[in-house]
C-alpha cells in the first residue's frame, strides 16, 4: 500500500514544526513566530562563555601517598617539602591543592584506599608544550622518589579570567 503523499509545502512545514517541537518550543509558537512567555522574559543577550577570558588548560594531578612493600604512607611533611621544592618552582604563578581519599586498582588487582592530594594548575594553552614537561617530570619524580605506580592526570580545556 502507498503512503499518502503531502505536498512540498505541508512537508516544509510538519519537518520545521517537528523539529521545533524536538528542540523544545511549542510547535503553535515556534510555527508561528510568536515569542514564548521565556523568551519574552528573558534579559538582554549576555556575552557567550567562549568570549570571557583567554583559552587556558587546567590540568590535575592526583598524588596518592600509600607505598608499597610495607613502606610507611608518604607523609604530609614529606609531601610539602615536595610541593615546596620541586611543584612550586615550576608553577610559581599558582595552584590548587586539595587534601582527599582516593581509591585505585594496583597492577596486582589489589584496590588500595589512601589519603591523596589533588593538584591543579592552570596555564595558557599557548605554553602547554613547556608546561607538559615539567608536568611529566614531576609525575615521573614522584613515583620514582616513593617507588610508586603513577600520578593520575587530567587535563581539561578552559577560558579563565582572573
Amino acid at each position: 500500500m502507498r503512503s499518502p503523499r503531502i505536498s512540498t509545502p505541508a512537508a516544509g512545514l510538519l519537518a520545521a514544526a517537528a523539529l521545533l517541537f524536538a528542540f523544545g518550543g511549542p510547535v503553535s509558537q515556534a510555527a508561528f513566530g510568536t515569542p514564548t512567555a521565556s523568551a519574552a522574559a528573558a534579559p538582554a543577550a549576555q556575552p557567550a562563555a567562549e568570549q570571557l577570558g583567554s583559552p587556558y588548560v587546567s590540568t590535575h594531578l592526583y598524588f596518592g601517598t600509600g607505598r608499597h612493600n610495607g613502606n610507611p604512607p608518604i607523609t604530609e611533611a614529606e609531601f610539602n617539602k615536595f610541593l615546596a621544592e620541586v611543584i612550586t618552582p615550576r608553577f610559581p604563578s599558582g595552584l590548587t591543592l586539595q587534601e582527599g581519599r582516593g581509591q585505585w586498582r594496583d597492577k596486582e588487582g589489589d584496590i588500595n584506599s589512601e589519603r591523596s592530594y589533588e593538584l591543579t594548575v592552570m596555564y595558557p594553552v599557548r605554553e602547554a608544550a613547556a608546561r607538559n614537561a615539567d608536568i611529566e617530570y614531576i609525575r615521573k619524580l614522584y613515583c620514582k622518589t616513593w617507588e610508586l605506580e603513577s600520578v593520575g592526570r587530567a587535563d581539561v580545556r578552559a577560558q579563565v579570567d582572573f
